[in-house]
C-alpha cells in the first residue's frame, strides 16, 4: 500500500502549468515581431549598395546574404534546443540545470563559430562556386564573406542567448534583443556604407557590429538578471550523458532543417526549367510563404516553450492545453492568411513587381502560394511541439519521409502538370509534415508522461 501510495504520489505534476490564450501570445507576438525586422535588414543593406554601389555590387550582396542564410538556417538548432532544455528545466525549478544548458550550448555556439572562421576561405571559395559568381560579383561577394564571417561566434552566440531568455518564458527580452541587434545592425549599415562611403564592406562591417552588441547586452542582461547564479561551473560542461543528449538533439534538428531546405532548394531548382518568367513569378509568390511564416513561427516558439516546460513539471494537462491553444492560433492565423492572400494578392503581387509577364503568370499560381499558410501551419506548430518536448528523432524521421513524399510528388506530377504540379507538390510536402507528426502525437504524449511517473 505505501508503495502503491508513492507511486500516486510521484504521478503527481511537479507544478501546475497555466497555459492560456495571454501566455501563448505572450511569447508569440513579439517573436513574430523580431523576425519582422529581419526583412528590413535585408532591405537596408540593399538600398544602401543599391545608392553606393554598381548592379555588381548588388548582385554580390545578394549572393553572398543568401550563402549565409543557408550557413546560419542550418545552425539554428543552437536557437532551438536551447529553448526546448531551458524550458523544461524551468518546469522542473532546476536552476542550476537552467543555467548548465546555457553555458554548454554557449560553448556549442562558440566552438561552432571558430569552426565556421577556420573553415571561412572554404566556405567562400565553395560559396561562390555553387552560385557561380565571376568577376566584379565574385569580388564584391568576397568582400562581404570576408567580413561578415568575423561575426560567426558571435551570431551562434546570440542563437543561444535568443534561445535562453525564450526558454525561460521571456518573448519581450527575446524582442528587444532582436530590434537592438537588427536596429545597431541598419543604423551602422547606413553610416558606414553611405556615410563614410564604404559602400559592400560598410554593410559588412555594420552586421558585424550588431552582432557584437547584441551579444554583449545579452551577457550583460543574463549575469545583471541572475547575478551569481549565471555564473558558469567547469562541472556543467563536463557532464557526459548531458552533453550526449544536447549533440544528439542538435543532430537531429540539423537533419530535419537539412531535409527542409533540400525540399525549397528542390523546388527553385525545378523552377529554372520552365524558363525565367516561371521562376521569377515562383519567387515573387514565395514571399506570401514567408510573410505567413513569420507568424506561425512565433506560434511555434510559443509552443516550444510551453510544452518544454510541461514535460519539465510532468503536466499533462498543461502540455495538452498548450498544443490546443497553439493549434487553434496557427489553424486561425492560417484561415485568416488564406482569405487575405487570395482578396489582396493581386495587389501585393503588382507592388512586388512591375514586369507584367511576371504579374500574370504569379496571378495564375497565387492561389497555390495562399494556400501554403494553411497547409503549413499545422507543421509549424507541431515542429514547435516536437521540439519543446524534445522529440527530436520522430521529428527527423518523420521530415525525412515528408521530403521523400515530397520528391516523388514531384516527379510524378511535374511532367504532368509542369509548375502547377511543383506547387501542388510543395503543398502537399507541407500538408504531409504536419500530419505525420500529429499521426505520433497521442503515443509520444502517453510514453512521456507515463516515463515521467
Amino acid at each position: 500500500m505505501d508503495q502503491g501510495m508513492d507511486r500516486d504520489r510521484v504521478a503527481e505534476p511537479l507544478r501546475i502549468i497555466e497555459v492560456t490564450h495571454r501566455s501563448v501570445l505572450a511569447i508569440a507576438v513579439p517573436m513574430t515581431l523580431g523576425f519582422l525586422t529581419t526583412p528590413l535588414l535585408g532591405l537596408t543593406d540593399t538600398a544602401v549598395i543599391g545608392r553606393t554601389g554598381t548592379a555588381a555590387s548588388l548582385a554580390g550582396l545578394a549572393i553572398a546574404a543568401a550563402l549565409f542564410d543557408l550557413l546560419f538556417a542550418s545552425l539554428n538548432f543552437l536557437r532551438t534546443s536551447t529553448t526546448a532544455l531551458v524550458a523544461q528545466a524551468e518546469g522542473r525549478r532546476d536552476d542550476t540545470e537552467v543555467f548548465a544548458v546555457f553555458w554548454r550550448s554557449m560553448a556549442l555556439s562558440v566552438g561552432f563559430g571558430l569552426l565556421v572562421l577556420a573553415l571561412s576561405p572554404v566556405i567562400a571559395a565553395g560559396g561562390l562556386a555553387l552560385m557561380g559568381a565571376e568577376g566584379e560579383v565574385a569580388l564584391a561577394a568576397s568582400t562581404y564573406i570576408t567580413i561578415r564571417i568575423l561575426a560567426g561566434p558571435l551570431t551562434l552566440s546570440n542563437f543561444t542567448l535568443l534561445g535562453f531568455v525564450l526558454g525561460r518564458g521571456m518573448g519581450s527580452v527575446g524582442l528587444a534583443l532582436q530590434i537592438l541587434l537588427n536596429g545597431v545592425n541598419i543604423v551602422m549599415s547606413i553610416m558606414l556604407g553611405i556615410t563614410f562611403g564604404w559602400g559592400i564592406a560598410g554593410v559588412a562591417w555594420g552586421t558585424v557590429i550588431g552582432e557584437a552588441v547584441a551579444a554583449l547586452a545579452g551577457l550583460c542582461f543574463v549575469f545583471w538578471r541572475y547575478r551569481g547564479a549565471a555564473m558558469p561551473r567547469l562541472a556543467m560542461l563536463t557532464d557526459r550523458a548531458r552533453l550526449s543528449h544536447l549533440f544528439q538533439l542538435n543532430r537531429d534538428i540539423l537533419i530535419r532543417t537539412v531535409s527542409l531546405i533540400t525540399a525549397f532548394t528542390v523546388m527553385t531548382r525545378v523552377g529554372v526549367s520552365f524558363g525565367t518568367v516561371a521562376l521569377a513569378a515562383n519567387a515573387v509568390l514565395m514571399n506570401f510563404f514567408m510573410i505567413a511564416s513569420f507568424y506561425l513561427d512565433g506560434i511555434a516558439t510559443a509552443a516550444e516553450q510551453i510544452t518544454g516546460q510541461a514535460v519539465g513539471a510532468r503536466s499533462r494537462a498543461g502540455f495538452e492545453k498548450a498544443v490546443k491553444l497553439t493549434g487553434i492560433w496557427s489553424l486561425g492565423l492560417a484561415l485568416a492568411s488564406l482569405a487575405f492572400f487570395l482578396i489582396f494578392g493581386a495587389a501585393i503581387i503588382g507592388f512586388i513587381t512591375t514586369a507584367e509577364d511576371v504579374r500574370a503568370m504569379a496571378s495564375t499560381y497565387l492561389p497555390y502560394a495562399a494556400l501554403t499558410a494553411l497547409t503549413g501551419a499545422l507543421a509549424f506548430q507541431m515542429d514547435g511541439v516536437f521540439i519543446g518536448a524534445t522529440w527530436s528523432s520522430e521529428m527527423r524521421n518523420m521530415m525525412i519521409v515528408a521530403l521523400a513524399g515530397y520528391l516523388l510528388t514531384v516527379a510524378i506530377l511535374v511532367p504532368m502538370a509542369g509548375n502547377h504540379g511543383l506547387w501542388v507538390a510543395l503543398n502537399a510536402f507541407l500538408a504531409l509534415r504536419g500530419l505525420l507528426l500529429l499521426s505520433r502525437l497521442k503515443m509520444k504524449i502517453d510514453q512521456t508522461f507515463a516515463e515521467s511517473q
